[in-house]
């Protein structure tokens, strides 16, 4: 064989596994660039395990809300002054906190707040109708 076209072969062989390799890396990561894990994002993290993947469908952003509950609630994001007190009330509740995004809750609350600390955790400030903190639950859920 030629030095060519060994460099040929050598070239194609190459971009085929970075192309392999890249595909492979988004197909184990499920998508979840910007989207910490997509584990249930009303539930209690310490009892919850991440539900298994549905590879018939694209990922969820959870930034556009749309988790369904148990009981067939499905989370829609806040807006206009719903929205500004939930996040005022849960940027109270979590001070060094960042609101990632606010919606109602299909599981247990009225409202709940995503949200990122200041040291990077994730955390969900759970509200009443009153927009009163009803609990602040650890975990993944952005």
């Amino acid at each position: 064989m030629n030095p060519m076209r060994k460099a040929a072969v050598g070239a194609l062989l190459a971009a085929s596994t970075l192309t392999g390799g890249a595909i492979g890396a988004a197909f184990l990561s499920g998508g979840t660039a910007g989207a910490q894990t997509d584990s249930t994002s009303s539930s209690d993290s310490s009892t919850a395990t991440a539900p298994a993947p549905d590879q018939t469908r694209p990922p969820r952003d959870p930034h556009q809300g749309g988790h369904v509950g148990a009981n067939g609630v499905k989370e829609e994001l806040l807006t206009g002054d719903t929205a500004a007190s939930v996040t005022a009330a849960a940027q109270a509740a979590v001070p060094d906190g960042t609101v990632d995004r606010v919606e109602n809750d299909a599981e247990g609350a009225v409202y709940e707040a995503h949200m990122t600390k200041a040291d990077g955790s994730h955390v969900t400030v759970k509200l009443d109708a009153s927009f009163n903190v009803t609990g602040i639950e650890d975990g993944p859920g952005k």
